[in-house]
């Protein structure tokens, strides 16, 4: 093996790093307690050390910490633009994405790649097979050495964690020949691709143990992918699904001896019924490395408001015990998002974070909430708009109907006016409601 580096070695030794400090400082943890959950896998701290050594500001992903939000960017064979991809990074920044995604499958990655992790500040992942096989031509021509070096490479660049589809296997291909929308996943299904054509079984999984080398030299921590994730609410909680979903588990365990850091990646499209089922098999099978989960979007009805269907998903399965929900923006399932499409879907998932949270009891999770509830009570309303998600959006839509700056001290919005504003009357009606009587006495 070779040199200890990874934040999960350092842990297990009884090192608490600079970057534990700093994600003990961010979460409100004790330094030891965020040590020892790396250590025990339930915890990951995505820094290669390269970026490390770069912009990065280490986040903490897992159950302890707060729920993250990952935000997908990148170009395609359709538009490539490296300023372009460097400004949807910005804005997914602004907006509050925890992680960030490239996941290009156009032109010019390597210079896009190495843009973006110059920039970030953030944690950066990708899906390596995209690059591969784009070199390749086609899925059945990548080769495992291909594979490899192309790891090696991202490595050195500075990428934080990739997204291995190492878990689906020649036997989990008939299980999908019954489903509605089939292979969703693009790594899956390029994977897929290649075992037909050879015969042969996933070569990411034969090769597992010198993926887990490439990342213990340079701190990568592996995501797992769910080749097989369910991408109709027809095929979730499947026995594709939950056949890949046990495999990863395996190796899970197969890349903690070689002291790499493991996320599992989750579903997909999943009616709300099903999801705390889900989370609570993950954690069983997979010894609760931290989830990462696509939404899950929970109807499949609502093409360009699949931000807003993936949201309440999301909520319910940070609430059960996700540790990352991945965004989705209008344009799942239509077309590549731009910059306004990354804020949309940022800052839907950091509301469905923040819920999460608030459900979960963390400790000061409502503070925010409730400040800024007296800030609305008080109208007072530069304090709602420092306090909100998206402070430009708030103030661009109080402002959008009453743009005088006297308006700032009103005690009224648009919608009730000054005669109507349930707020306004509560207040002067407080000192007659507490002369009335005693709270809970009967009427008369």
């Amino acid at each position: 093996m070779g040199p200890a580096v990874t934040q999960m070695c350092l842990a297990r030794r009884g090192e608490v790093t600079p970057a534990m400090t700093r994600v003990a400082a961010r979460e409100a943890l004790d330094p030891e307690l965020v040590r020892a959950e790396v250590a025990r896998g339930r915890l990951v701290i995505p820094a290669n050390v390269g970026h490390l050594r770069g912009r990065l500001d280490p986040v903490g992903i897992g159950t302890i910490a707060t729920v993250k939000v990952n935000a997908n960017i990148g170009n395609s064979a359709v538009t490539s633009n490296v300023a372009g991809e460097i400004e949807k990074l910005r804005f997914a920044v602004h907006f509050g994405a925890d992680t960030v995604m490239d996941l290009s499958t156009g032109g010019g990655i390597d210079e896009i790649r190495a843009a973006i992790i110059e920039e970030s500040t953030v944690p950066i992942g990708t899906v390596p097979i995209y690059q591969v096989v784009q070199q390749a031509n086609e899925a059945p021509d990548m080769t495992p050495r291909a594979f490899l070096d192309n790891l090696e490479h991202q490595a050195r660049q500075g990428v934080d964690y990739w997204t291995i589809h190492c878990g689906i296997l020649m036997g989990h291909l008939p299980l999908t020949a019954g489903r509605t929308t089939g292979i969703v996943s693009r790594g899956g299904a390029l994977m897929a691709a290649w075992m037909l054509a050879h015969r042969e079984e996933n070569f990411l999984y034969t090769h597992f143990a010198e993926i887990c080398e490439i990342a213990r030299r340079y701190d990568v921590t592996l995501s797992l992918g769910d080749a097989l994730r369910p991408g109709s609410l027809a095929d979730a909680t499947d026995q594709a699904q939950l056949a890949e979903l046990q495999v990863l588990g395996d190796l899970a365990l197969r890349a903690w001896e070689h002291d790499v850091q493991v996320m599992i990646e989750g579903p997909g499209h999943i009616p709300m019924h099903e999801i705390e089922r889900n989370v609570r098999l993950e954690q069983e099978w997979c010894h609760e490395a931290p989830f990462y989960t696509l939404g899950p979007v929970v109807t499949d009805i609502a093409p360009g408001y699949d931000h807003i269907t993936s949201a309440i998903g999301a909520a319910m399965i940070g609430w059960h015990g996700a540790s990352m929900l991945c965004y989705v923006t209008p344009k799942e399932h239509l077309g590549l998002p731009n910059c306004q499409d990354v804020r949309e879907g940022v800052v839907a998932y950091r509301i469905a974070a923040h819920a999460a949270d608030v459900a979960r009891g963390r400790i000061g999770a409502r503070d925010r909430d409730d400040a800024l509830s007296r800030a609305r009570f008080r109208f007072d309303w530069d304090e709602q708009f420092r306090l909100a998600l998206d402070p430009e959006r708030a103030r661009a839509y109080h402002d959008e109907t009453l743009p005088a700056e006297h308006f700032r001290s009103a005690e009224f919005c648009s919608m009730c006016g000054p005669k109507f504003c349930s707020m306004r009357l509560s207040r002067e009606l407080a000192p007659s409601i507490a002369a009335s009587g005693e709270p809970g006495s009967p009427g008369c």
